[in-house]
């Protein structure tokens, strides 16, 4: 099946932000914080939730768009890709399990940038596995007016600091029900979350709710879809952005090295006529390359509707950070005294990188998840068939 060619007026979606952004990345990795002028331009430029449907307020951009805009914004700044990341995740599961009353009153403000979102699911006990969290929501009242009440401890939420509203899971009656809280509500309370290892800008918080009530209007889809359906959405979303945003950072960190060994000497000889030094420009630009690859298939999956389509995403996203990684470690290497600097780009991804093995699913898991799909098909195929 071949895939839909993206629209024209949306190639080179977010160039001029990333542009903009090239030269402050650092500064605002040293403060710890993306600036609100920053967060305001890209929803003026309708990258928050560009894959929304342009009904729903988004630009209607393709997953090869959305990807490429990743990996655009990841190529200078962690965070700013995280900003989109987490924006959109709470946008996708809102679309697909939402009412239409949620879509209407949620997603346009998702899009224009109106309400920050934040995705509360990890806990201290519930890291990787979320079948594990322990945030307990009841339902209180009744009549007219049903009310939800949350009691829970969030870690590790991205721009937790900042957001307006967030999609919490929890557990309502032995069931995983993911509820909407908006963080102005009686109950909630952050703690900023400061010099992380990586995506220090990207303003994390931990999150306690302490008895916060919310409507029950704002639970997203029945109780016990709250997990398998709604966060699993939320999640592919940003395993396929995540992995879009680690082969920006591994392009941009081969760019920073192959410019560095044009110009720099040793013993009076070019960095890049050290066998060496070729060797290990040569192993980062196949795995780059690579990357690349497996991230486009993953989005003409998603933009087929293929069966295959998650767990293409899943090893995309593996890949791609492992591959991060390891060329932003090689940056580091090459670079010598600049790739240690304070401000240096590759220091700042070799940092990153290492949190984009960890989250939306640790490269451990996504390993077993890659392997379960293999196996599955090769079961399906029968003895001697193709997995």
């Amino acid at each position: 099946m071949t895939a839909a060619v993206a629209p024209p007026a949306l190639d080179g979606l977010g160039d001029d932000l990333a542009a903009a952004a090239r030269d402050e990345a650092a500064r605002w990795d040293r403060d710890g914080a993306l600036p609100t002028g920053v967060r305001r331009a890209a929803a003026v430029a309708g990258l928050l939730t560009a894959d929304l449907p342009v009904g729903h307020g988004g630009l209607g951009a393709t997953p090869a768009q959305v990807g490429e805009l990743c990996a655009r914004l990841g190529g200078v700044c962690g965070a700013l890709r995280a900003l989109v990341t987490v924006q959109a995740m709470v946008a996708a599961a809102v679309l697909r399990w939402g009412t239409a009353g949620q879509r209407a009153r949620w997603l346009p403000a998702f899009a224009r940038g109106e309400l920050l979102a934040g995705f509360a699911a990890t806990e201290a006990g519930a890291g990787s596995d979320l079948t594990a969290v322990d945030t307990r929501i009841r339902a209180v009242g009744g009549g007219r007016q049903p009310t939800l009440e949350l009691t829970g401890a969030k870690r590790w939420v991205t721009f937790g600091q900042v957001a307006d509203v967030l999609l919490v899971l929890g557990v309502l009656d032995g069931r995983h029900t993911a509820v909407l809280v908006e963080t102005d509500r009686a109950g909630v309370t952050r703690q900023p979350v400061e010099g992380q290892l990586g995506l220090r800008a990207a303003q994390l918080a931990h999150v306690q709710l302490d008895g916060v009530r919310v409507p029950a209007a704002n639970r997203v889809a029945p109780p016990g879809f709250g997990l398998s359906h709604v966060a699993a959405t939320a999640l592919d979303h940003g395993r396929f952005t995540v992995g879009w945003g680690c082969v920006g950072m591994a392009e941009a960190c081969l760019r920073d090295m192959t410019d560095h060994v044009l110009t720099r000497r040793q013993g009076g000889t070019l960095l890049a006529e050290h066998q060496t030094v070729r060797g290990l420009l040569g192993r980062a630009a196949v795995d780059t390359a690579a990357a690349r690859e497996l991230a486009a298939r993953a989005a003409r999956w998603r933009a087929a509707g293929a069966p295959d389509a998650i767990a293409g995403t899943v090893a995309a996203k593996y890949a791609a950070a492992r591959t991060a990684a390891l060329v932003a470690g090689t940056a580091v290497q090459v670079l010598g005294a600049a790739g240690c600097a304070p401000d240096s780009r590759a220091g700042r991804f070799y940092r990153d990188a290492k949190v984009m093995e960890i989250i939306e699913g640790s490269v451990q898991v996504a390993e077993l998840h890659i392997a379960d799909h293999l196996l599955r098909r090769a079961r399906a195929a029968g003895p001697g068939g193709r997995p």
